[in-house]
């Protein structure tokens, strides 16, 4: 008798721990899918902000901007046309440079009215300028090409702040990428390299960072639940 007491005793000793043992991994694993949850909830509503944020760019006027859907990204409409191996914007026509001036205004504004909307997602606003292949120096020299496009992109982004479109006043959630594509930009128009002066603009937001604002208060706060379920338990 003595030893059957003595089995049932380990034998509940060990169902006991065994117990413990499983309601430890219940709460990991519960733990575990309960961020996950969390994470796939996050992603969706950030790429619900995402297509409200193309929505609104769609917007952009058409007078002066078109969609590029192939590579995803918009072109200036307008004609710039800069003087041989020349970045200073003087040189377009007054007209034309109206019409940048406006096509600036309608960017800015469209980016301020998102950022006011969305405070949780910061944007990168690349201007691109592009460069025409008029002789064979863009093989032989291809540096000289993204050197005249990036200096024409930066002239373009000087007169927007020049014309009251600064970018840079809207703050951390607009950055601003100015760039030159030379004679290799993904968006060339093969057919007329008259086109190939203009200016190409993108905008998108930050993903990554988006994500990481939104998963470290969910990691945060599933680490609090367990803290205090293991507490409980022990007290």
């Amino acid at each position: 008798m003595k030893k059957s007491g003595f089995f049932w005793v380990s034998f509940a000793d060990l169902m006991t721990s065994l117990f413990f043992i499983m309601l430890v991994l219940y709460v990991i694993s519960f733990a575990i899918l309960q961020s996950k949850q969390g994470i796939l909830e996050a992603q969706a509503n950030q790429l619900k902000e995402i297509k409200n944020v193309q929505k609104a760019i769609e917007n952009l006027d058409t007078t002066y901007y078109h969609f590029d859907k192939v590579n995803k990204r918009y072109k200036l409409n307008i004609d710039v046309r800069f003087k041989p191996n020349s970045s200073n914007i003087n040189d377009i026509p007054q007209k034309t440079r109206i019409g940048l001036g406006n096509a600036g205004e309608n960017l800015y504004n469209k980016v301020k009215s998102i950022i006011d909307t969305s405070k949780t997602i910061d944007y990168l606003l690349i201007i691109e300028g592009n460069a025409q292949r008029s002789n064979k120096n863009w093989v032989s020299n291809p540096n000289m090409g993204y050197n005249l496009s990036y200096k024409r992109a930066l002239s373009l982004f000087n007169y927007w702040k020049q014309m009251g479109a600064d970018f840079n006043s809207l703050g951390s959630q607009c950055e601003v990428i100015i760039a030159g594509s030379g004679y290799f930009s993904h968006s060339r128009d093969d057919e007329n390299e008259n086109n190939n002066r203009r200016f190409t603009i993108q905008v998108t937001s930050k993903v990554g960072k988006f994500l990481q604002k939104i998963e470290k208060p969910i990691e945060m706060a599933i680490d609090e639940k367990e803290r205090s379920f293991f507490e409980n338990m022990f007290n």
